[in-house]
């Protein structure tokens, strides 16, 4: 979602400011502004569109200041709308929602102040300067505890020049101090580099960061100290390697992500106590949002084949309100690669109250997910720019399946699930095939992906993945259900993405593939079933290496992935940076 930076030191702050704002790109976001303190009052630059748009920015003076990224939630998406937000003596930029904006701005209409933008947000500014008296931290602490809803804040006073106030409630901010310098950033690495130490807030805890210290206050306004987070400087390096774009980067290192996430609990001692509760849970529930809720539906069909436990898999926005049943020896898993996803965050909470241990499956150790967790599973999957979501994934269904198998009535060999690595690697390889699938899609009115069983998960992965980033109407559906209505919609403008990795299955999958190739249809199989090369009714295949059908989504998803890819470079869009999307969705 909307990115934050902040820098306070001894070096004109605007050139390092920028830099942070490009790093947080991959977030996605719709407008970006930079403010500084310079000569007593503000210097201040916006632009909607591109961070790029606010270069140059050597009219910019001042050595403290902060910029942002904004994905618009109230308010289009215009320059007007951009942060930061300057009111009388004070700059803020805002991650989140401000649930009673139109209560607090009627207040200041009334007082005869004026606002300049459409947003939420403006409305702090207003709040500051109004309440100010000369204590900033109080003046800070007094307006937040008026607002309803989630925040991030980084505030500057033109009245103390020399110092940035940050707080956080329910949006993700960190903290970073080097020497003579500290930053500020929504995510690390907008200020990871070589000897920072990074602090994370957490829930009601400020900061007031000065060129020289930091100082972090708890939610009673005592000053408290904090322990730096431990991250790896070198392993946030985000070039493309040669790449025209991440995206396919890191569907590249998928083999990577599945080697570094899987799991052999029955050997890793340092999961003990998290493998004496899975010993005695009796069901699961895996509450995630979008992509990691395709992991969770392929997670159920393998824990309860081999493991035979009850999974219900929920949307992470709807678990809350439809007052949840936690029955005794329930555990949850908690998906989230940012560990910051509100509605996932929301839903654990309500868990937790009702008497379930939660499981965090994340790839950020900072996360607030992993502070609330009463276990914590890092997947290791490496940063990932792309906003769409590709090797997390992969590491997602890795870590997911080694619970399974740990959970296995068939005490399966761990080899089972590692010889996927290599598999993912022959699967990359025999993806030639995709280069001719993607101009067949690129005019399509609308596109069917269709599976039976674990290959549903894919379904509605490869699905989202084209409908994220080339922005084609698409939907993920289970074979046997087409003719129950949506059928009414294919026809000779319509491929059909079909998913075949399951014997059983195969005869009663080819049923549909029948159904949709007599009403005109396009159909493109990827299979692991060599004897359907060829089938009648095919008009292209994609063979995948045999494997373990429970876990053959870890190579299913590949060729999807590529082929969203491809279709959407054909159609002129940056697969990196789909429009109205962002990496990390820190609002409800």
């Amino acid at each position: 979602m909307c990115g934050i930076v902040g820098y306070c030191g001894h070096k004109n702050a605007a050139p390092i400011l920028l830099e942070g704002l490009k790093k947080l790109e991959y977030r996605g976001y719709d407008s970006a502004g930079i403010a500084t303190l310079c000569g007593g009052g503000f210097c201040l630059k916006r632009c909607k569109g591109r961070v790029d748009g606010l270069v140059p920015v050597s009219e910019l003076a001042g050595k403290t200041g902060i910029g942002h990224t904004r994905w618009a939630t109230h308010g289009a998406p215009t320059e007007e709308n951009a942060h930061p937000h300057c009111y009388g003596r004070f700059a803020v930029v805002h991650n989140g929602i401000i649930e009673n904006e139109a209560l607090l701005k009627e207040e200041c209409l009334l007082r005869g102040e004026h606002f300049a933008s459409e947003t939420d947000s403006e409305v702090i500014a207003h709040l500051l300067e109004e309440g100010f008296a000369g204590d900033l931290l109080g003046c800070v602490r007094k307006v937040c505890a008026r607002l309803r809803g989630s925040y991030a804040l980084a505030i500057l006073c033109s009245a103390e020049p020399d110092k940035i106030i940050a707080v956080r409630e329910k949006s993700p901010l960190i903290v970073g101090a080097r020497r003579k310098e500290c930053f500020l950033a929504s995510d690390l690495p907008a200020i990871a580099g070589e000897g920072v130490e990074v602090y994370a807030l957490a829930d009601g805890e400020a900061a007031c960061i000065g060129a020289g210290e930091v100082k972090f206050y708890g939610k009673t306004g005592a000053e408290v100290q904090k322990t730096p987070v431990i991250y790896d400087f070198e392993g946030e390096n985000a070039e493309k390697g040669g790449y025209t774009h991440y995206m396919e980067k890191e569907i590249g290192e998928v083999p990577a992500s599945i080697a570094n996430s899987l799991i052999d609990f029955s050997s890793e001692s340092r999961y003990s106590d998290f493998c004496k509760v899975l010993c005695q849970t009796y069901y699961i529930q895996i509450i995630a949002c979008g992509t990691a809720y395709h992991s969770g539906i392929a997670a159920k069909y393998a824990m309860e084949r081999l493991a035979r436990i009850p999974v219900e898999v929920c949307i992470a926005s709807e678990y809350r309100y439809r007052d949840p049943i936690i029955s005794p020896h329930t555990l949850v898993f908690a998906v989230s690669q940012s560990g910051e996803t509100a509605d996932t965050l929301a839903a654990a909470q309500c868990a937790r109250e009702r008497g379930a241990l939660v499981a965090a499956i994340t790839n950020v150790p900072y996360s607030s997910l992993t502070r609330m967790a009463d276990f914590v599973l890092f997947t290791h999957a490496g940063r990932e720019i792309a906003v769409a979501a590709t090797k997390s994934y992969a590491a997602q269904l890795a870590l997911l399946f080694s619970v399974a198998l740990f959970l296995s009535k068939e005490r399966l060999p761990f080899s089972v699930l590692s010889d996927f690595v290599e598999l993912s690697r022959h699967t990359l390889s025999r993806c030639f095939c995709i280069a001719d699938w993607a101009p067949r899609m690129k005019e399509a009115k609308s596109v069917f992906f269709l599976g039976r069983g674990v290959d549903y998960c894919n379904a509605l992965e490869g699905s989202l993945k084209l409908k994220e980033i080339s922005y084609l109407p698409s939907e993920g559906y289970p074979a046997g259900e087409l003719k129950h209505g949506t059928l009414a919609l294919v026809d000779d403008r319509t491929p059909i993405v079909v998913l075949l990795t399951q014997r059983a299955l195969a005869e009663k999958t080819m049923n549909a593939v029948h159904e949709v190739v007599s009403r005109g249809a396009e159909v493109f199989l990827v299979t692991s079933l060599p004897e359907y090369v060829g089938a009648e009714g095919i008009r292209s295949v994609c063979l995948l290496p045999e494997c373990a059908e429970i876990f053959s989504p870890l190579l299913s998803v590949i060729p999807l992935q590529l082929l969203a890819y491809r279709v959407a470079v054909l159609r002129g869009y940056d697969p990196d940076k789909p429009r109205n999307l962002a990496k990390s969705v820190t609002v409800e």
